[in-house]
Formats: C-alpha cells, structure tokens, sequence
C-alpha cells in the first residue's frame, strides 16, 4: 500500500530507512547499487521507496533536467556467480551485447542476483531511478511472476524467450522445440533407439519447450521412451546425470544435452565409465562453444551464433528505446553440425 505524502514536505531517506527498519547507509548503498547490503536489505529498502514515492536526490537531479539522456543498458541474471564465469552461452552472449552498446556509447549495468524477487527490485530500482533507458530479460519461466511488475514499469524491454512465456513484452528467441527434433531425427537416423537427455532446470521455460519437443519427437519416431535428467547447467550435474544414465540397467546410446560443459562433462564420465564414444555411446552438445572443439574426440552440437544473437538482441532494444517499437520473433534455429562423437548406433 502506498503511503500518503506528508504535508509540507517530500519524503526522506530518514523515512525510507524506518520503513524499511534498516539504517540511512544502507538506503543509500541498495540505492545506489554498491555492495555491504545484503539482498534482503536490498529488497527491503527497494519496497519501502516503492511504497513511499521515494526516488533518491540524484534521480530527481536527474529528471528535472531536461538535456540528462541516459546511457546504460540493464541486464540481470538470477545465477551463482561462480557458474556464470564457466559458463560459454553468458559470456559469448554478454560479448554481443557490448558489440552493439560500443557503437552507441551506452553501457550494460550487469548484474547477478539470487532470484527473481531480487531481480523485480533491482529493475525496479534501475528503472525508478533512471539508471537505464532499457533491459534485456533471460531465463523466463511458465508464468513468470516478473511479466506484470515490469510490464507496469513502462521500462523499454527485450525478453529473450518464446512468446508463450514473456507475457507479451516484445520478444526474441531461438525455435528451441525444432532443434531439439531435428537431433532426435538425426540420432534416430544413425540407428539409435535408446535416447536421454541432460537438460536444464525443470522450471525454466526454454528447458520445457525442449524437454516436450523431445519427448513428443522420441514418440512420432516409435523410440524407446527417452529418460530426462534435469540440472542446474553445471559440469558437476551433467557428470553426475551422466554416470547416473551409463549406470543405469537400460544405459542410451545417444545423449543430448542442454549445454556445452555438460557435455564435456559426460564425455570425460564416459572416458572414465570405459564407455566409447562414439562407438558406444554418442553425444551431442548445444550451442557449440570453442569447448565443443577442444575435446577428444571433439563435440559434436547443436550450433548456435550466441554472440550474433546477443547484438541482435540488443538492436532490437535500442530500436525500441529509440522509437517505441521493435521487430519481434524467432532468430535462426540451432543446427546441426556432426563432428567425432557421434556415430551410428552397434
């Protein structure tokens, strides 16, 4: 509920801080985005400034003049600091973004939280203080409970995610559901009957569409019914998905995954298992980092432009922020590219 506004007066930081029960610093760190809050505090504060109507000195310096323009692009992503490092798919597609950002002198605010409750308040916050003229969105899940928060914003925003899940905000994706058939025909092709899949978490929406394309593709092709292994993306989850799938009674002879370090990961849990591939068992990445090549034998994937697809993200927002209007669809679907570790099946 939002507060009345007191007679006479603007609100404070002082009474931003009561609210929130935390002290005057702390308003001013989670305002102004510097660390030595934690994120409860963070979203504590960025709750009582939204109940309040309080928007910080430097803001309201900042709406009053006219000639202020800003500069920044917002991006947040709710995951673990240390996987994001490892991760190819983040860092090749954070590349293109700076690609478009450079030649428009702009910059990306990037930012790692723990949820998508932080991640509302952070948008918030950014948007309310006129920190960013826009923000890509990721990792979009079935009724995403950040669709109408950020829609009410009036934000300029991109979502990367099939429209069935950004609630109409404009949108851009990868036809995710095609390229997982046509590599479910392709191993069916090279004689494999016995299929899993490595994905990654259940809840997010790009692995349901690719877990359903999966599962409907296996059935049209009269398969075996094919096991799927949710994770978390990390090589240790995809190593230990692995070892659960070569151990099992009924071991496949063909594993899709969801990222490149899975699958890196597997091949080094086959090499360990004394499983060869790709004469026992095949394997086939996704997005086809330099990782697929590196590997020995090296990977065979699903390819994908990332860093192409992160500048196309991005012209779309500033065409957007530019004009109120952006070219919305799907960008060209993954293919196939077959290299040493897949063969036909014994």
């Amino acid at each position: 509920m939002r507060a009345a506004a007191r007679p006479g007066g603007k609100v404070t930081i002082a009474e931003v801080a009561a609210r929130a029960g935390v002290s005057k610093g702390s308003v001013s760190l989670a305002m102004n985005d510097k660390p030595g809050v934690s994120a409860a505090t963070r979203e504590k504060v960025f709750k009582a400034a939204r109940e309040l109507g309080w928007l910080p000195n430097q803001a309201a310096r900042s709406l009053s003049s006219a000639s202020t323009q800003v500069s920044n692009v917002g991006l947040v992503i709710a995951r673990p600091a240390r996987m994001l490092g490892l991760e190819p798919f983040y860092m090749e597609f954070v590349s293109g973004i700076e690609s478009v950002l450079v030649e428009r002198s702009h910059s990306l605010l990037l930012r790692l939280v723990h949820d998508v409750g932080e991640e509302i308040g952070v948008l918030d916050g950014w948007g309310r203080s006129k920190q960013i003229s826009g923000s890509i969105m990721v990792d979009f899940t079935l009724d995403d409970p950040r669709v109408a928060p950020i829609a009410a914003l009036g934000l300029p925003v991109i979502a990367v995610g099939h429209p069935d899940l950004t609630g109409g905000l404009p949108s851009v994706w990868t036809d995710d559901g095609a390229a997982v058939t046509e590599a479910v025909r392709y191993l069916a092709a090279l004689g494999h009957r016995r299929l899993a899949r490595v994905g990654g978490p259940a809840t997010l929406g790009h692995s349901m569409i690719r877990s359903e394309a999966f599962a409907k593709a296996v059935a049209d092709l009269n398969l075996e019914p094919g096991r799927i292994l949710p994770t978390d993306f990390s090589g240790e989850q995809g190593a230990r998905a692995t070892r659960a799938l070569l151990a099992s009674a009924q071991r496949p002879t063909a594993i899709l995954y969801d990222n490149d370090i899975m699958a890196v990961a597997g091949l080094s849990v086959a090499t360990e298992m004394g499983v060869s591939v790709p004469s026992e068992l095949s394997l086939l990445a996704w997005d086809d980092s330099q990782l697929c090549r590196l590997t020995h034998p090296p990977l065979s994937a699903m390819s994908h432009d990332v860093f192409a697809f992160g500048a196309e993200v991005t012209r779309r927002l500033m065409d957007l922020i530019d004009s109120g209007h952006a070219e919305v669809g799907a960008v060209p679907t993954p293919v196939l590219v077959p290299r040493g570790t897949t063969a036909r099946a014994r």
